[in-house]
């Protein structure tokens, strides 16, 4: 699969502090590609730096085969940007949002198609203030895709929305991957990455510590599989001595028990219970998440670094 965004042995310092430290890694045309990782990590000093708006200390950064830095002109026709804290003035309408964006770029830009395809026309002479939190998210998406851009990157799009509108402005998003738009994606809503990422970067302290689909970031990263159960007078004591389980945890009238033979605890477990003559009102497995994933994060940069 072709690549569109290439970075090489990338650093950046600001003195003596270390940003993004011997970074690595590309981005295939047309996926959805989510960078995420604690406060602090280095994700929006590495997003500037393949946006043109830094320059890097060291290491190589080319997108769609243009340094970010010396060809950003270039850059700037052919990617689009959506910042997390971007607003305009309250009282320009959604039209004259459109058309004023559509004048900057040298290509003629069909402004009444651009409204019409996201369903925007109803609130054509609408003051942007007026618009719900949903629609200025969806307008401001528009604006950074009016030129028809090969990439463009989304700094926490949905932060602040309602999980209606996020699902909604979720599909707008897909569909931009889905016509072969390349979507580099930050974002702090773990469900987020996982319901919309085909490959995640998850970054801390300005190193990479996990690169993967979300699926397999969860499969490998969180090693220690548990089960769930609510059993009424089900021993703690006794389950804990089951042969594999690392630790049980109580929350919300379920037990979590982590185990690393998760067949054989399950064995153990019920035998258990028919033994003790119990009910189980509730069972499940539990493979976690990328939300479990940052609790380990700090375990994950020891072991790159040892």
């Amino acid at each position: 699969m072709e690549t569109v965004i290439q970075i090489e042995n990338l650093k950046k310092s600001f003195g003596a502090f270390e940003a993004i430290q011997d970074l690595t890694f590309s981005i295939r045309k047309g996926e959805i590609f989510g960078i995420i990782g604690p406060n602090g990590a280095g994700k929006t000093t590495t997003i500037e730096i393949i946006e043109g708006l830094q320059e890097c200390s060291s290491g190589k950064v080319t997108v769609l085969g243009y340094d970010p830095w010396k060809d950003a002109k270039k850059l700037k026709e052919n990617i689009g940007v959506m910042f997390q804290h971007t607003n305009l003035q309250s009282k320009i309408k959604v039209g004259e949002a459109i058309e004023l964006f559509a004048s900057f770029y040298p290509r003629q830009i069909d402004t009444t198609l651009a409204l019409e395809n996201l369903n925007l026309e109803p609130f054509r002479h609408t003051y942007f203030k007026n618009l719900s939190g949903g629609w200025k998210q969806k307008l401001l998406l528009t604006l950074a895709t009016l030129h028809s851009p090969s990439i463009v990157f989304l700094d926490e799009p949905s932060t602040g929305l309602d999980p209606k509108s996020r699902r909604e402005l979720w599909k707008m998003i897909v569909s931009l991957r889905d016509a072969g738009t390349t979507i580099v994606l930050t974002t702090h809503y773990m469900e987020e990455a996982e319901q919309l990422c085909d490959r995640i970067a998850i970054m801390n302290h300005g190193s990479v510590v996990g690169l993967d689909t979300p699926q397999k970031l969860i499969q490998s990263l969180n090693k220690d599989k548990s089960i769930l159960i609510a059993c009424k007078q089900l021993d703690i004591a006794l389950v804990q001595k089951i042969a594999g389980v690392s630790r049980v945890v109580s929350k919300n009238n379920l037990l979590q028990i982590f185990t690393d033979n998760i067949e054989w605890t399950t064995f153990e477990l019920f035998k258990l219970i028919s033994t003790e003559g119990l009910i189980v009102d509730d069972f499940r497995f539990s493979t976690g998440s990328l939300d479990d994933l940052f609790v380990k994060l700090p375990q994950l940069q020891e072991e790159m670094m040892s």
